[in-house]
Protein backbone atom coordinates (compact mmCIF):
# COMPACT_ATOMS: atom_id res chain seq x y z
CA UNK A 1 0.00 0.00 0.00
CA UNK A 2 1.61 3.36 -0.95
CA UNK A 3 1.31 6.05 1.36
CA UNK A 4 0.56 9.73 1.79
CA UNK A 5 4.08 11.23 0.77
CA UNK A 6 5.83 13.03 3.41
CA UNK A 7 7.24 16.45 2.65
CA UNK A 8 10.85 17.24 4.04
CA UNK A 9 10.80 21.16 3.92
CA UNK A 10 10.15 23.01 0.09
CA UNK A 11 12.24 20.39 -2.64
CA UNK A 12 12.40 16.63 -1.18
CA UNK A 13 9.26 14.25 -0.22
CA UNK A 14 9.43 10.75 0.75
CA UNK A 15 6.71 7.61 -0.63
CA UNK A 16 6.55 4.49 0.74
CA UNK A 17 5.33 1.25 -0.95
CA UNK A 18 5.76 -1.70 1.72
CA UNK A 19 8.92 -2.07 2.16
CA UNK A 20 10.23 0.39 -0.75
CA UNK A 21 10.79 4.09 -0.32
CA UNK A 22 11.21 7.15 -2.69
CA UNK A 23 12.58 10.27 -2.44
CA UNK A 24 12.02 12.87 -5.20
CA UNK A 25 14.38 15.92 -5.18
CA UNK A 26 12.71 18.59 -7.29
CA UNK A 27 13.64 22.29 -6.83
CA UNK A 28 10.95 23.01 -9.74
CA UNK A 29 13.49 23.88 -12.09
CA UNK A 30 15.48 21.71 -14.45
CA UNK A 31 18.78 22.38 -13.71
CA UNK A 32 17.62 21.37 -10.17
CA UNK A 33 20.80 22.29 -8.49
CA UNK A 34 21.94 21.80 -4.60
CA UNK A 35 20.91 24.67 -2.95
CA UNK A 36 21.74 24.58 1.03
CA UNK A 37 18.39 24.52 1.81
CA UNK A 38 18.16 21.53 -0.49
CA UNK A 39 21.31 19.87 0.93
CA UNK A 40 19.96 20.19 4.48
CA UNK A 41 16.35 18.20 3.40
CA UNK A 42 18.51 15.65 1.51
CA UNK A 43 20.21 15.00 4.72
CA UNK A 44 17.39 15.35 6.69
CA UNK A 45 15.50 12.66 4.22
CA UNK A 46 18.02 10.55 4.70
CA UNK A 47 18.36 9.98 8.45
CA UNK A 48 15.28 10.00 9.08
CA UNK A 49 14.81 6.84 6.80
CA UNK A 50 17.45 5.80 8.93
CA UNK A 51 15.42 4.98 11.79
CA UNK A 52 12.74 2.90 9.42
CA UNK A 53 13.19 -0.62 10.32
CA UNK A 54 10.01 -1.45 7.91
CA UNK A 55 12.19 -0.56 4.95
CA UNK A 56 14.43 -1.97 3.24
CA UNK A 57 15.36 -0.44 0.26
CA UNK A 58 15.24 3.50 -0.82
CA UNK A 59 14.83 4.80 -4.39
CA UNK A 60 16.49 8.09 -4.81
CA UNK A 61 15.57 10.42 -7.79
CA UNK A 62 15.90 13.97 -9.45
CA UNK A 63 13.18 15.11 -11.90
CA UNK A 64 12.47 13.40 -15.15
CA UNK A 65 14.49 16.03 -16.88
CA UNK A 66 17.52 16.10 -14.88
CA UNK A 67 19.37 14.40 -12.33
CA UNK A 68 20.95 17.47 -10.91
CA UNK A 69 23.22 20.30 -12.37
CA UNK A 70 25.44 20.20 -8.62
CA UNK A 71 25.49 22.59 -5.90
CA UNK A 72 24.24 25.77 -6.51
CA UNK A 73 26.70 28.37 -7.43
CA UNK A 74 24.30 31.06 -7.34
CA UNK A 75 22.61 30.12 -3.93
CA UNK A 76 22.83 33.63 -1.48
CA UNK A 77 23.63 31.45 1.68
CA UNK A 78 27.19 29.86 -0.63
CA UNK A 79 28.07 33.07 -1.73
CA UNK A 80 28.07 34.75 1.97
CA UNK A 81 30.32 31.65 3.04
CA UNK A 82 33.16 34.21 1.95
CA UNK A 83 32.55 36.94 4.74
CA UNK A 84 32.37 34.53 7.34
CA UNK A 85 34.87 33.99 10.10
CA UNK A 86 37.14 30.81 9.27
CA UNK A 87 35.79 28.56 11.52
CA UNK A 88 32.72 29.09 10.47
CA UNK A 89 33.44 28.59 6.91
CA UNK A 90 34.59 25.43 7.46
CA UNK A 91 31.61 24.84 9.22
CA UNK A 92 29.51 25.46 6.72
CA UNK A 93 31.65 23.30 4.00
CA UNK A 94 29.94 20.12 6.24
CA UNK A 95 26.60 20.22 4.43
CA UNK A 96 27.84 18.43 1.11
CA UNK A 97 29.58 15.41 2.84
CA UNK A 98 27.48 15.68 5.75
CA UNK A 99 24.89 14.37 3.06
CA UNK A 100 26.59 12.24 0.86
CA UNK A 101 27.64 10.42 4.14
CA UNK A 102 23.75 10.51 5.51
CA UNK A 103 23.52 8.15 2.31
CA UNK A 104 26.30 6.30 2.33
CA UNK A 105 25.61 4.61 5.74
CA UNK A 106 21.87 4.01 5.48
CA UNK A 107 21.98 0.50 6.12
CA UNK A 108 18.84 -0.11 3.41
CA UNK A 109 19.91 -0.60 0.09
CA UNK A 110 19.83 2.58 -1.98
CA UNK A 111 19.71 2.77 -5.60
CA UNK A 112 19.94 6.46 -7.46
CA UNK A 113 17.95 7.06 -10.75
CA UNK A 114 19.07 9.25 -12.95
CA UNK A 115 17.77 10.74 -15.96
CA UNK A 116 19.20 13.93 -18.29
CA UNK A 117 22.26 15.15 -16.31
CA UNK A 118 24.09 14.15 -13.33
CA UNK A 119 26.66 17.19 -12.31
CA UNK A 120 29.34 17.26 -10.21
CA UNK A 121 27.62 17.76 -6.73
CA UNK A 122 24.81 15.22 -8.40
CA UNK A 123 27.44 12.70 -9.16
CA UNK A 124 28.91 12.90 -5.31
CA UNK A 125 25.29 12.27 -4.13
CA UNK A 126 24.58 9.48 -6.64
CA UNK A 127 28.03 7.73 -5.97
CA UNK A 128 27.03 7.99 -2.22
CA UNK A 129 24.12 5.33 -3.33
CA UNK A 130 24.97 1.57 -3.72
CA UNK A 131 23.63 0.97 -6.99
CA UNK A 132 22.64 3.62 -10.31
CA UNK A 133 20.09 2.94 -12.79
CA UNK A 134 20.46 6.00 -15.99
CA UNK A 135 18.46 6.47 -18.92
CA UNK A 136 20.51 6.09 -21.85
CA UNK A 137 20.60 9.81 -22.75
CA UNK A 138 21.89 10.76 -19.91
CA UNK A 139 25.47 11.94 -18.85
CA UNK A 140 27.54 12.62 -15.76
CA UNK A 141 30.33 15.12 -15.44
CA UNK A 142 32.70 16.71 -12.80
CA UNK A 143 33.48 20.31 -13.64
CA UNK A 144 35.17 21.17 -10.64
CA UNK A 145 38.83 20.75 -11.24
CA UNK A 146 38.89 22.84 -14.29
CA UNK A 147 37.26 25.51 -11.94
CA UNK A 148 39.68 25.65 -9.98
CA UNK A 149 37.91 23.79 -7.22
CA UNK A 150 38.96 20.12 -5.67
CA UNK A 151 36.88 17.58 -5.86
CA UNK A 152 35.20 17.43 -2.10
CA UNK A 153 32.67 15.59 -0.44
CA UNK A 154 34.95 13.10 0.32
CA UNK A 155 33.78 11.75 -3.41
CA UNK A 156 37.21 11.17 -4.70
CA UNK A 157 37.85 7.55 -2.61
CA UNK A 158 34.37 6.65 -3.91
CA UNK A 159 35.03 7.34 -7.45
CA UNK A 160 38.25 4.90 -7.30
CA UNK A 161 36.24 2.32 -5.86
CA UNK A 162 33.84 2.48 -8.75
CA UNK A 163 35.82 2.78 -11.71
CA UNK A 164 39.35 2.66 -10.20
CA UNK A 165 42.26 5.09 -10.18
CA UNK A 166 42.92 5.51 -14.17
CA UNK A 167 39.45 6.49 -14.99
CA UNK A 168 38.83 8.34 -11.59
CA UNK A 169 41.76 10.86 -13.02
CA UNK A 170 40.46 11.04 -16.84
CA UNK A 171 36.69 11.30 -15.56
CA UNK A 172 37.70 14.21 -12.57
CA UNK A 173 40.39 16.01 -13.58
CA UNK A 174 39.46 16.76 -17.30
CA UNK A 175 35.52 17.75 -16.04
CA UNK A 176 34.62 15.91 -19.99
CA UNK A 177 31.16 14.51 -19.91
CA UNK A 178 31.05 10.87 -19.39
CA UNK A 179 28.10 9.48 -21.47
CA UNK A 180 25.61 6.83 -19.88
CA UNK A 181 26.58 3.97 -21.83
CA UNK A 182 30.50 4.30 -21.69
CA UNK A 183 29.67 5.42 -17.70
CA UNK A 184 28.18 1.87 -17.51
CA UNK A 185 31.68 0.19 -19.33
CA UNK A 186 33.35 1.83 -16.23
CA UNK A 187 31.59 0.72 -13.81
CA UNK A 188 29.82 4.33 -12.81
CA UNK A 189 26.88 3.24 -14.24
CA UNK A 190 25.31 -0.40 -12.82
CA UNK A 191 22.45 -0.46 -15.16
CA UNK A 192 21.62 1.99 -18.66
CA UNK A 193 17.75 1.93 -19.45
CA UNK A 194 15.50 4.04 -22.41
CA UNK A 195 15.27 7.49 -21.20
CA UNK A 196 12.52 7.87 -18.95
CA UNK A 197 12.22 4.22 -17.88
CA UNK A 198 15.11 5.10 -14.69
CA UNK A 199 12.89 5.20 -12.12
CA UNK A 200 10.59 2.51 -13.24
CA UNK A 201 13.62 0.04 -13.28
CA UNK A 202 14.95 1.33 -10.04
CA UNK A 203 11.25 0.48 -8.46
CA UNK A 204 11.98 -3.37 -10.23
CA UNK A 205 15.02 -3.88 -8.68
CA UNK A 206 14.10 -2.22 -5.46
CA UNK A 207 11.41 -5.01 -5.43
CA UNK A 208 13.41 -7.53 -5.53
CA UNK A 209 15.86 -6.30 -3.18
CA UNK A 210 12.57 -6.27 -0.79
CA UNK A 211 11.97 -9.95 -0.70
CA UNK A 212 15.15 -10.51 0.88
CA UNK A 213 14.87 -11.35 4.77
CA UNK A 214 15.90 -7.34 6.42
CA UNK A 215 18.70 -8.64 8.78
CA UNK A 216 21.13 -10.67 6.36
CA UNK A 217 20.45 -7.84 3.89
CA UNK A 218 21.56 -5.01 5.94
CA UNK A 219 24.08 -6.97 7.60
CA UNK A 220 25.71 -8.08 4.06
CA UNK A 221 25.59 -4.59 2.36
CA UNK A 222 27.59 -3.29 5.79
CA UNK A 223 30.15 -6.01 5.00
CA UNK A 224 30.63 -5.48 1.56
CA UNK A 225 31.05 -1.71 2.17
CA UNK A 226 33.43 -2.46 4.76
CA UNK A 227 35.54 -3.99 2.40
CA UNK A 228 35.87 -1.65 0.03
CA UNK A 229 35.36 1.53 2.31
CA UNK A 230 37.76 1.52 4.76
CA UNK A 231 40.37 3.91 3.82
CA UNK A 232 37.83 6.42 2.26
CA UNK A 233 37.55 8.96 5.50
CA UNK A 234 41.27 8.44 5.98
CA UNK A 235 42.30 9.57 2.30
CA UNK A 236 39.30 12.38 2.30
CA UNK A 237 39.51 14.15 5.54
CA UNK A 238 40.85 17.16 4.55
CA UNK A 239 38.82 17.84 1.35
CA UNK A 240 36.58 20.96 2.79
CA UNK A 241 40.03 22.20 3.86
CA UNK A 242 41.24 21.79 0.55
CA UNK A 243 38.06 23.56 -0.72
CA UNK A 244 38.94 26.88 1.43
CA UNK A 245 42.63 26.88 0.30
CA UNK A 246 41.44 26.40 -3.23
CA UNK A 247 38.91 29.77 -3.07
CA UNK A 248 41.69 32.07 -2.34
CA UNK A 249 42.93 31.22 -6.19
CA UNK A 250 42.29 34.20 -8.41
CA UNK A 251 41.79 31.37 -10.88
CA UNK A 252 39.19 29.84 -9.39
CA UNK A 253 37.33 33.08 -8.98
CA UNK A 254 37.40 33.89 -12.78
CA UNK A 255 36.43 30.40 -13.74
CA UNK A 256 33.34 30.34 -11.61
CA UNK A 257 32.48 34.17 -12.92
CA UNK A 258 32.91 32.76 -16.47
CA UNK A 259 30.77 29.91 -15.70
CA UNK A 260 28.11 31.66 -14.22
CA UNK A 261 27.85 33.93 -17.18
CA UNK A 262 27.47 31.07 -19.66
CA UNK A 263 25.38 28.56 -17.81
CA UNK A 264 22.64 31.43 -17.98
CA UNK A 265 22.33 30.14 -21.09
CA UNK A 266 23.77 25.99 -20.67
CA UNK A 267 21.09 24.72 -17.95
CA UNK A 268 23.02 21.48 -19.12
CA UNK A 269 26.79 22.44 -16.79
CA UNK A 270 27.28 22.64 -13.05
Amino acid sequence: MTSVPTKIGEFVQITREGKVATVVFDRGHRTNALSSQAMRELTQAAQMLDTEAGISTVVLTGRVDGFSAGADLKDPEMAARASLPLVEQRQALRLGPDMCRAWEKLEQITICAVEQFCIGGGVALAISCDIRISGEGAHFRLPEVPLGMNMSWNSNPRTVNLIGPAKAKIFTILGEPLAAPKAEQWGLVDEVVADGQALVSALALAERFSQVPDVPLRMTKQSINMTVQALNLATSYMDRDQFALAAQSPEQAEAISSFLTSSNSNTQTK
